[in-house]
């Protein structure tokens, strides 16, 4: 299998592993479990919902029942806010072994509620991506640029000439940080003094008389 070249330094490369056991790996793959599912917005599926459900278990990546499809044309957005911190390291993009397999991805970082206007401007990286029906390739991040990542925004913007894309899962690699709260501390103060909470000393002047 070829593969492809992101626009910027990273490539693709072969996800398995034959030294490593497929419970480490699956754990390696579980930022899916750090998606914030009930605000996850996927744009242009024609199936509401559905592109909810590309993100799940590694083991579970082959369930061919499970995709999102485009609607209007071949473009995807997913908006992915994340319940922490995120330190990305790796994507996985599977697909169909035809022209409904995306061609390219763009990442966008910490871009709330991005619209298909937003992704006119420059991505934080892109990929040019290679047909991959197995979940085998892995395209690795920009680290330094994704350390600290609490929402993800994914475009495929094209695919190999199809009227619609067709995604069976996206794997997420990376870290996760539970994100920290500022605690602010209010003080509340009394609108009126209580009399009671404030002793008052009455001093009585004395009057002295000069015989």
């Amino acid at each position: 299998m070829s593969h492809g070249h992101s626009h910027g330094g990273g490539s693709c490369c072969h996800g398995d592993d034959p030294e490593e056991p497929p419970e480490r790996r699956g754990q390696a793959w579980g930022l899916y479990l750090r998606i914030d599912r009930e605000r996850l917005e996927c744009l242009n599926e024609r199936r509401e919902g559905s592109g909810k459900l590309v993100f799940r278990a590694w083991e579970d990546r082959g369930d061919r029942q499970q995709f999102v499809e485009s609607d209007d044309d071949e473009e995807l957005l997913f908006n992915i806010p994340f319940t922490g911190n995120v330190k990305l390291k790796g994507i996985i993009v599977m697909g169909e072994d035809g022209d409904t397999h995306p061609s390219e991805m763009r990442l966008f970082k910490n871009t709330p509620h991005m619209s298909f206007d937003d992704t006119a401007r420059e991505p934080d990286q892109t990929f040019s991506l290679n047909h991959d029906v197995a979940g085998e390739l892995e395209y690795p991040t920009k680290i330094a640029r994704f350390s600290s990542v609490h929402h993800l925004s994914i475009h495929f913007s094209k695919n190999f000439g199809a009227e619609t894309t067709k995604i069976f899962y996206i794997g997420l690699r990376g870290e996760w940080t539970e994100a920290r709260r500022h605690e602010v501390t209010i003080c509340n103060y009394e609108a009126a003094a209580n009399p009671a909470d404030h002793r008052i000393d009455q001093v009585t002047p004395q009057t002295h008389f000069i015989s």
